[in-house]
């Protein structure tokens, strides 16, 4: 399956940049680019692309204002935040608006190309840079709810609190499965019980439950 992007940058240098590395991607399409984020919003519900990646800052409607009407349309599209920096304080509330990564750009253009993959495959992801402060400072904040925060863990088993400690932990399906002796397959099914025991909308907001519940701590 092709996965079609939608790039939305106010610098062309980046969009161009993406674009012609996507270009010899067999299994990723740009089907559009936008400056800003109004046109960001027009394109997403004319194109329908699978994954939006999304500059924050932006000229008139920015990416947080485009992630929300973006994500919470009648067919949301899944959206990438691709900043400069690491510690801007508009990732937290693109967060809160339903992104579902959240990387920087100084990545390497394969790990974002990854992203990308992760995140039409839906699930979600964050630098791993900034996984552990990101999530942490996120998590502690009273206005960041996520859907099932008050939902106790007590409810899940001992091998899905396991997994959700390594979630938490910022490791991915494949190292989970290594770290427990199971299959990918597997880890994928106790992720998928997590999501739905604890009212997660995705792989960020476990990580979130897993800090507020004391599973995971920052010097961990």
């Amino acid at each position: 399956m092709t996965v079609r992007v939608l790039l939305v940058d106010d610098q062309p240098l980046i969009r161009t940049a993406l674009s012609m590395v996507i270009t010899d991607i067999p299994d990723i399409e740009v089907v559009g680019e936008a400056d800003n984020g109004a046109d960001a919003v027009r394109k997403a519900a004319e194109l329908r692309p699978d994954v939006v990646v999304m500059d924050i800052r932006m000229p008139g409607m920015d990416g947080i204002e485009a992630t929300g009407l973006i994500t919470s349309g009648a067919e949301p599209t899944r959206v990438i935040v691709l900043t400069t920096f690491d510690d801007d304080e508009y990732v937290y509330a693109a967060l809160r608006a339903g992104a579902s990564g959240f990387l920087v750009k100084d990545m390497a253009l394969d790990d974002i190309l990854a992203a990308v993959r992760v995140v039409a495959a839906g699930d979600a992801l964050i630098a791993p840079s900034v996984t552990r402060r990101l999530i942490k400072e996120f998590a502690d904040r009273p206005t960041t709810a996520p859907p099932g925060r008050d939902v106790a863990v007590e409810g899940i088993t001992e091998r899905e609190r396991e997994v959700l400690t390594l979630v938490g932990g910022g490791l991915s399906n494949t190292e989970i499965a290594e770290r427990l002796c199971i299959s990918v397959a597997t880890a994928k099914t106790y992720l998928t019980r997590l999501l739905a025991k604890l009212g997660a909308r995705d792989r960020v907001q476990l990580v979130i439950i897993a800090y507020r519940s004391g599973l995971v701590s920052a010097d961990r």
